[in-house]
């Protein structure tokens, strides 16, 4: 009891205290003018254009624009941000004008989102578009979707002022009209030359091929600029005078390169595999790193190279690769040879200059990386391009594009829709979630054959608890919360809008299939099998019984009456969220997830404090947060009582014979009576295999060893009616559960 009052006393002071930085519970709101984005500039004209945007004056020229933008965040608001960027295409400030994100007011400073927007001033937005898809891009800790909102809407703007502006290098809006409306420019096309053989030599020498040469002492000093030194202990250093890399590359789709790199035999079967008129780049290399990577055979993405073309980022997937055995003999040999086709869907002109963004890596930690990148510049050689009006050009585009179309549908989408580039991003992390969902689906399909199984059981639960902690908790983070419950709720009240609960798609898969479990079988599915937190209580409280250590024992009576602590504190939680979306997120800190799972007690002390407070009370009590103080299970208890199914077998003698399974119930759902809870149960199955097994059930063990058979002995019935019967008690029954032996008695 001690122990329940000290918890519910650090409950109410973690709740209600103010954290450090916390910067109050309503929304953030500043007054930021075009002079404080655009330092320098004596005025600004009117907003204007599309994207609308205010011209900066200096010298009485126009200096730079600033502009606007306003992106859907984690809070289902827009985040409103202004910015500038000058003729150059580099950020000369960025500031935040508004906010909701209540995941920002508490444990995470706002200060790191000011800082992290402030970091784009002096970047220049051409060389950031290149880091796009890859992992360059700067997340804010315990906030990655804001900041990948907040990155993507800021490029966006960017970039669009300055393609509409003329400026960054982009051509001047006017030029380009006027030619499209003369029909008179001319633009580069590709020449119609007959094929002649080219040997190695001459490939390097016009600049067909290109090379990239790193040793390991180059890639060194480059990390070292960054702040990264050797990758030691965590993996082998290279020896600094050989070869990081040795890449070459070139555009296989011309047929003087293509024809000139492979055999004939190979080149035909190469060609095949391309639609007219599509474009397909050859790489090959030698060195200690791999261009390849191992990330196309995980999640089908080649993530260590780019395809980099004016504001546009090509990554490559398997399904553009074809592995390459060896060059044409005349030529050298290489350890990795491949060749990528460009997706219809992008939009690459061959003609045009290009650059491939090599990402090196190296390890800082036992899995955290720092990322660098190396540029291969690639331009056609002049031979090989001729020019043609601008209305012939396009003309051969239409005609080419169909082709191209018809060889393969277009995977990506749109450039503005941010949550399909994220989806394909994890395309191995959403397989792997879908794989272990299957597999949970049949455990609960065919529990009646695992649970006469005891053994494998087990042993299938135990992993399946060692997945949520470590995959879906320490690596992927997918943890569920009830602020993804109140953020729903707010969405559906003020305007629902799919794009923003897609921009986690681990999260959004996990709450759709806790929505469909909850109609088979309430909150067990998640809260007993898929929590990271509930997981890591359960496995933490196995490792102390083996341990030794004494379980507490609460009183069914006192048990019963703290389960409504939790839906007292969620139905409170949701009528705060309802008013103040802030406040509610800062109250909602009685969930120790975002500490433990998303930012791994790396937080202030009183947070840290509580979540090991909680941790400590499981060791004695069985999930023992689960249980009294978890408003997400309340949350989901509320619609799982509703359930269609009753799969959890019972027996007659339950409660009124036989309280096994109450005892042993890992969370005490099922009622001294002999009923389950539906609200409380967390479908651990402890008491099928109870159930079923002849050795442990004692109504199974009496059938099983005869007891209770009628004798052949006549009875008096004037005996039976007014005589008392003395039964003597039946021999201890030995059975095994949870791997100790105890002893019950029947009466």
């Amino acid at each position: 009891m001690a122990l329940l009052r000290a918890l519910c006393m650090a409950l109410v002071c973690v709740a209600f205290a103010a954290p450090a930085g916390a910067a109050g519970f309503g929304a953030y709101k500043a007054d930021i003018k075009p002079a404080d984005v655009f330092p320098g500039a004596e005025r600004f004209g009117p907003v204007e254009g599309a994207p609308p945007a205010a011209a900066a004056y200096r010298d009485g020229k126009i200096a730079g624009f600033v502009f606007e933008t306003s992106d859907i965040g984690y809070s289902g608001k827009p985040i409103r941000i202004l910015a500038g960027i000058d003729n150059d295409g580099v950020f000369t400030g960025a500031k935040v004008i508004e906010h909701h994100e209540p995941i920002l007011l508490v444990g995470i400073s706002p200060d790191k989102l000011f800082d992290f927007v402030a970091r784009f001033a002096g970047r220049s937005v051409i060389e950031m578009s290149k880091q796009g898809a890859s992992k360059q891009v700067d997340v804010v800790s315990g906030a990655t979707v804001t900041a990948v909102v907040i990155t993507d809407g800021l490029m966006r703007g960017a970039l669009g002022v300055a393609k509409s502006r003329g400026i960054a290098g982009f051509p001047p809006p006017s030029a380009r009209l006027a030619a499209a409306a003369s029909g008179t420019g001319e633009v580069s096309v590709l020449a119609k030359l007959p094929f002649e053989r080219a040997d190695w030599t001459k490939l390097l020498g016009e600049g067909s091929v290109r090379r990239l040469h790193l040793l390991n002492r180059d890639v060194d000093a480059a990390f070292q600029k960054i702040g990264v030194g050797s990758p030691e202990p965590y993996a082998r250093a290279g020896v600094p005078e050989e070869d990081f890399i040795d890449l070459y590359a070139g555009l296989f789709s011309v047929e003087t390169i293509g024809r000139s790199l492979v055999s004939e035999n190979d080149y035909r079967a190469l060609s095949s595999w391309l639609a007219p008129g599509q474009s397909a780049l050859m790489i090959a290399a030698n060195g200690d790193y791999s261009f390849r990577g191992s990330g196309f055979v995980r999640g089908g993405i080649f993530d260590r190279f780019q395809l980099v073309q004016d504001d546009q980022t090509i990554l490559f997937k398997d399904k553009d690769y074809r592995r390459v055995d060896r060059l044409e003999p005349s030529n050298p040999a290489f350890k990795e040879i491949g060749l990528f086709r460009v997706p219809p869907a992008a939009k690459f002109d061959p003609t045009k200059s290009f650059r491939i963004e090599l990402l090196a890596q190296r390890p800082t930690g036992p899995i955290e990386k720092a990322f660098t990148s190396f540029s291969l510049s690639y331009q056609l050689p002049a031979r090989f391009l001729t020019t043609a009006p601008a209305s012939n050009a396009a003309q051969t585009q239409v005609v080419a594009s169909p082709a191209a179309e018809n060889a393969e549908s277009p995977q990506t989408a749109p450039a503005d829709e941010l949550w399909v580039r994220i989806w394909q991003s994890r395309t191995l992390d959403v397989a792997i979630l879908a794989v272990s969902l299957t597999i949970l689906t049949l455990i609960f399909f065919f529990q009646d054959w695992l649970v006469r199984h005891p053994v494998l059981f087990g042993r299938l639960r135990t992993g399946f608890l060692l997945f949520s902690v470590i995959w879906l908790g320490l690596y992927a983070k997918a943890q569920l919360s009830v602020v993804n419950v109140f953020t729903f709720t707010n969405a559906v009240l003020s305007g629902f809008r799919w794009e923003f609960f897609l921009l986690e798609p681990l999260i959004f898969i996990l709450w759709c299939a806790t929505a469909v479990s909850l109609l088979f079988w309430g909150r067990g599915a998640y809260c007993g099998w898929l929590c990271p937190f509930g997981s890591l209580q359960e496995l933490l409280n196995h490792g102390a019984r083996r341990l030794g250590i004494r379980q507490v024992s609460v009183p069914f009576y006192l048990h019963e009456r703290l389960w409504a602590l939790k839906y007292v504190l969620f139905l409170g939680l949701l009528g705060v969220s309802l008013g103040n979306m802030a406040f509610a997120e800062q109250l909602a800190e009685i969930e120790p997830f975002k500490t433990v799972v998303l930012l791994r007690f790396m937080r202030e002390w009183w947070f840290v404090l509580f979540a090991l407070a909680l941790l400590t009370a499981g060791l004695f009590i069985e999930r023992f947060y689960c249980r009294y103080l978890c408003v997400l299970g309340a949350a989901l208890a509320v619609p799982g009582r509703g359930r269609m199914f009753n799969w959890l077998k019972r027996r007659k003698q339950c409660g009124y014979e036989c309280q096994l399974c109450a005892k042993n119930c890992m969370v005490q759902a099922i009622h001294p009576a002999g009923e389950i809870n539906p609200n409380e149960c967390l479908y651990c199955m402890h008491c099928q295999v109870i159930h079923w097994d002849d050795h442990t059930c004692p109504p199974l063990v009496m059938k099983r060893e005869g007891r209770g058979k009628k004798t052949s002995a006549p009875r008096r019935e004037t005996a039976a009616l007014s005589e008392p019967v003395t039964m003597k008690p039946p021999a201890p029954i030995k059975f095994t559960v949870n791997s100790k032996e105890k002893e019950h008695v029947e009466v």
